[in-house]
C-alpha cells in the first residue's frame, strides 16, 4: 500500500488512476472544507472541488515535491480555481472538460455529504492547528486561511514580517512532518 503523496502523484503522472484515486480520497475533505467556508452554495463547492482535482491530474508533470507538500500543491490549486471563479462569475470547466468529464449530477443526499466532508475536512484542518504553538498556529490561520499579507500579519500581531514569515515556516514544516506520520 503506498501511503506517500509524493510517491501517489508520480505513479499518478506515470498513468496509474488507482494512486490518483487514493490522492483523491485522502484529500477530498480537505478541498471540500477549504472551498465550502469560501462560498455560499454547496454545490459551488462540489464544483470547484472536482475542478480542482481535474486541474490536478492535468497538472501532474510539474508537481514538485521540493516546492512543498501536495496538500499544499493541491490547495494552491483550489484557491486558484476559486479566485477564477469569483473573477468569471462561474466555476471554469477548462479542466474537466480536457479530461472528457461528464458533468455530474448533484442531489440532495450529495449536498449532505458534501457539507459533512467540509465539516470533516475542516475538524482535521483544526485538530492539526490546535497541536501547534499559538503563535504560528496564529500566523498560519491569518496568512494561509485567511490570505493576508505577512505586513498585515506583523502589524496585528506586533512583530515583524520576517519573524511571521518564520513562524508560518516553521508551522506548515510542523504540519508536514505530522501528516506524514499520520499516513
Amino acid at each position: 500500500m503506498v501511503t506517500d503523496d509524493d510517491e501517489l502523484l508520480r505513479r499518478a503522472a506515470t498513468g496509474d488512476d488507482d494512486a490518483f484515486a487514493l490522492f483523491y480520497r485522502r484529500h477530498r475533505g480537505l478541498v471540500v472544507g477549504y472551498l465550502r467556508q469560501r462560498v455560499s452554495e454547496p454545490e459551488h463547492a462540489f464544483d470547484l472541488t472536482a475542478e480542482t482535482f481535474a486541474a490536478a491530474l492535468v497538472a501532474l508533470r510539474r508537481y514538485r515535491p521540493a516546492e512543498g507538500a501536495a496538500a499544499a500543491w493541491l490547495l494552491g490549486i483550489a484557491r486558484n480555481k476559486l479566485l477564477e471563479s469569483f473573477r468569471r462569475g462561474r466555476v471554469e470547466a477548462r479542466a474537466r472538460t480536457r479530461l472528457a468529464m461528464e458533468p455530474i449530477a448533484v442531489d440532495d443526499e450529495d449536498l449532505l455529504a458534501i457539507e459533512a466532508q467540509a465539516v470533516a475536512g475542516q475538524a482535521s484542518l483544526e485538530r492539526l492547528l490546535e497541536s501547534l504553538p499559538q503563535d504560528q498556529r496564529a500566523a498560519i490561520r491569518a496568512r494561509v486561511l485567511d490570505e493576508r499579507e505577512y505586513t498585515d500579519i506583523a502589524r496585528e500581531l506586533e512583530s515583524s514580517p520576517q519573524v511571521i514569515r518564520q513562524r508560518v515556516s516553521r508551522g506548515l514544516r510542523t504540519l508536514r512532518a505530522q501528516l506524514g506520520e499520520r499516513r
